[in-house]
Order: structure tokens, then sequence, then C-alpha cells
């Protein structure tokens, strides 16, 4: 893609896709991890948005809500970690969230100081 936090995105949607799929098959209810993947693939997508948006003000609107979503994915892996009623590498997933958050954050920050400088 060219983008570090796109392809960072890209990947943590698709292990947590692939961490839902396990899930899915252990006949346990549902509700969470489908609140995480419906966050996760909703990262990526936000900055895909922001790449092609109207404004620097939309680009940095969208970046924002994807890294809401990051926060809300942070909050879903924790959740299931704590509760362990699925046995699963979180860390790595978390990890994998927080470095996206970091990214976030610069690029948010970045964008906001060339926003000012014009």
């Amino acid at each position: 893609m060219g983008s570090p936090l796109l392809d960072r995105s890209l990947e943590f949607a698709s292990q947590v896709v692939l961490f839902y799929e396990d899930y899915s098959k252990s006949k346990k209810d549902t509700t969470i991890s489908k609140q995480l993947l419906r966050s996760a693939t909703s990262i990526g997508a936000n900055i895909n948005e922001a790449v092609y948006g109207n404004s620097k003000a939309d680009f940095i609107a969208k970046l924002h809500i994807s890294l809401k979503e990051t926060g809300e994915s942070i909050y879903w892996l924790t959740l299931l970690k704590r509760t362990g009623i699925f046995e699963y590498n979180y860390d790595s997933l978390l990890s994998q969230a927080e470095e996206i958050k970091r990214m976030l954050i610069a690029s948010i920050n970045t964008a906001k100081g060339n926003r000012n400088e014009k």
C-alpha cells in the first residue's frame, strides 16, 4: 500500500479476522469478539478514507476516528485477555494495536502542525 500506517492497520485487521475465526469455532458467546472485529477493521478503513479526504481537516478527523477505534480495540482485547474465556496470544495483538495508536498520534500531531503552518 505504500504507507506504514496503512500496512500496519491492515496486518492488525487481518490478525483480528483470523482470531475471530478461531474464536467463533469455540462456540462461546461472540458478542465481545464481534465488537473487536468491528473496531479493528474500522481502523484501516478510516485511515484509507483519510488518505482520500477532501481537506486537511477531513484527514485529521478520519485519523481521530481511527485512533478512537484503536482505543476500543485495545479495550476489547484487554477484556478478552482478562476474562480468560478463550486462550490466545492477546499480547501480540495488544502490542500491534499500541503501535498503531502511537503512529496515529504522531500522524495527527504532524498533520495538525502542518495545518497550523499554512
